[in-house]
């Protein structure tokens, strides 16, 4: 892993423009105990979105105890769309995710996790999908093929997207990948809880919004470990799971209102 950030992530007119100009796009990136891969990831992001211009990419530290604080702002020379936020302890990675969606100024938000497993290759398509489908999609999901996780993590996530699908039947095969891009007020209109990132497809379809789907390719963690939930991704997950076909069944259509206004007779009374 390089030590500093190659001058090449971005052209400095673009920089310019990045700086001054409102985001069409926020990624948003959690990380907890990431600080081997946050500059290839950074980079990797920086080139991925330059024809997505004008962005903002917002790293959110979820209480990190090794040395991500400092990659992070070694990350952040030369680079004034990079964003920090700290959480003073950790809170998990949907509470990372909330914290970055909250700060960010763009209608459109991508995510991706901090591992390096995700491809930010990927992000053209997903916005692409997202803004050809018009205002009626509010997600597009990517779901990942060829994983390259161990074969417990795989064991448990197809139980679990096998029982989430049958449940929740929300279409999607893998609800477990970073990779996605949403409008940024349909994610402030759903229910906050934990783990509200693995039943997003199913959220944003009770509140009226299209899910479309793409296939990315997954790749193998560079370095670390994983740091978020990995026993909660089967058993914990079924309480999440009950509690968000509980939301789904209680929906009620919210009726059309129209706001009632003197008649101008009686205004001038």
């Amino acid at each position: 892993m390089p030590d500093s950030h190659p001058a090449s992530d971005v052209s400095p007119a673009l920089t310019s423009d990045l700086a001054g100009a409102p985001p069409r796009l926020a990624v948003v990136v959690p990380v907890r105990n990431e600080a081997g891969n946050i500059e290839g990831l950074v980079a990797e992001i920086a080139r991925a979105c330059a024809g997505l211009a004008p962005f903002e990419v917002i790293y959110v530290d979820d209480g990190s105890t090794d040395g991500t604080p400092a990659a992070l702002e070694a990350a952040r020379a030369g680079r004034p769309w990079l964003r920090v936020l700290r959480h003073a302890r950790g809170g998990g990675q949907s509470a990372a995710v909330r914290s970055g969606v909250a700060a960010a100024r763009a209608p459109v938000v991508a995510t991706l996790d901090g591992d390096g497993q995700n491809d930010p290759a990927f992000l053209p398509a997903l916005v692409a999908a997202l803004e050809q489908g018009g205002p009626g999609i509010g997600l597009a999901q990517g779901q990942r093929t060829g994983r390259k996780d161990g074969p417990f993590k795989m064991l448990q996530s197809r139980i679990a997207n096998g029982v989430r699908g049958r449940i929740l039947k929300d279409s999607t095969r893998d609800t477990g990948c970073g990779l996605k891009v949403f409008r940024r007020e349909v994610y402030r209109a759903l229910p906050y809880f934990d783990a509200l990132h693995r039943f997003m497809p199913a959220l944003v379809a009770r509140e009226g919004f299209g899910v479309v789907h793409r296939d990315v390719v997954d790749r193998p963690r560079h370095t670390g470990t994983s740091n978020y939930g990995l026993f909660d991704r089967l058993w914990v997950g079924l309480l999440d799971l009950a509690g968000v076909w509980w939301l789904i069944r209680r929906k009620r259509p919210t009726p059309s209102v129209t706001e009632v206004v003197a008649r101008r007779e009686e205004a001038s009374c």
